[in-house]
């Protein structure tokens, strides 16, 4: 299973590499720091079926850090919700791929996402209405660091806790760098477990580049009651290639056929 799950994120990160390629713009720093996790949870946690993509009982995803749709299209399309061929027409004219999710668009997309804070609040009312339905789906979400220099996050964070949605597991994906260089340079989120803490959440803290301890955080996850839970995951922007990792210019930049070959050569 780890094995598997180790060459699933690979590939991801290949397709990804390749997308941005082909789209001439896109943003790799922040999708190839969460493939491993996204692996995880598209296939191995995430109870979906991409044949009735709107199956009740599914679970849900948000990707509150809509810019890193890449690596939400490349799992989307390996877990055959669409064909693995259209990934290349990313960020094309007409395309369903655009630079940010948009529900309705895409089968297994659940929210239009990008306008960054917003995702974890829209994942509070996924969790509110299962709890309403009393249906037993689970709603997971994304945010990035960088993101959550944002107010929203703190709001949403309070909500969650309040109406105790332990239905709801988040994901930081923990780069430390965004698009204008050091996120603790920027505007420092630190100490960001205790701030969480703080918050009334249960936290659980991982290499989100270690496959066993991913599984490990989601089943954990899983059985806390009462309480929402994060997991916040350290991981490294660029991850997999080693002259985009932990470079803030790889951000929001696309390799071109040079540095693609270079890349694919590490990762295959």
């Amino acid at each position: 299973m780890i094995d598997r799950l180790g060459k699933i994120a690979k590939e991801l990160r290949i397709d990804v590499l390749k997308m941005l390629y082909e789209a001439g713009s896109g943003h790799p720093g922040g999708s190839l720091s969460a493939a491993d996790i996204m692996a995880v949870l598209y296939f191995k946690v995430m109870r979906y079926d991409p044949k009735r993509p709107r199956w009740e009982k599914r679970d849900r995803f948000v990707l509150s850090k809509g810019h890193a749709c890449p690596i939400l299209y490349a799992c989307l399309a390996k877990a055959g919700f669409f064909p693995s061929e259209e990934l290349k027409t990313l960020r094309k004219l007409g395309s369903r791929l655009q630079g940010h999710p948009e529900y309705g668009a895409l089968e297994g997309i659940e929210a239009s996402t990008g306008a960054l804070g917003q995702g974890l609040s829209i994942a509070n009312g996924m969790a509110m209405a299962a709890r309403i339905d009393k249906a037993d789906y689970r709603v997971y979400c994304m945010i990035g660091d960088g993101e959550s220099q944002e107010g929203q996050i703190w709001e949403a964070a309070m909500t969650s806790a309040k109406y105790k949605l332990d239905n709801l597991t988040l994901v930081l994906d923990y780069n430390k760098l965004q698009i204008d260089g050091e996120v603790s340079e920027v505007k420092g989120i630190s100490p960001v477990k205790d701030k969480w803490l703080s918050f009334g959440w249960s936290v659980i803290e991982i290499d989100g580049h270690d496959i066993e301890q991913i599984i490990d955080a989601f089943d954990r996850a899983g059985k806390i009651k009462e309480k929402p839970t994060i997991i916040i995951a350290n991981t490294i922007k660029g991850k997999g290639v080693s002259f985009m990792e932990n470079q803030a210019g790889w951000h929001g930049k696309a390799p071109d056929e040079e540095e693609l070959d270079k890349a694919l050569l590490e990762l295959e």
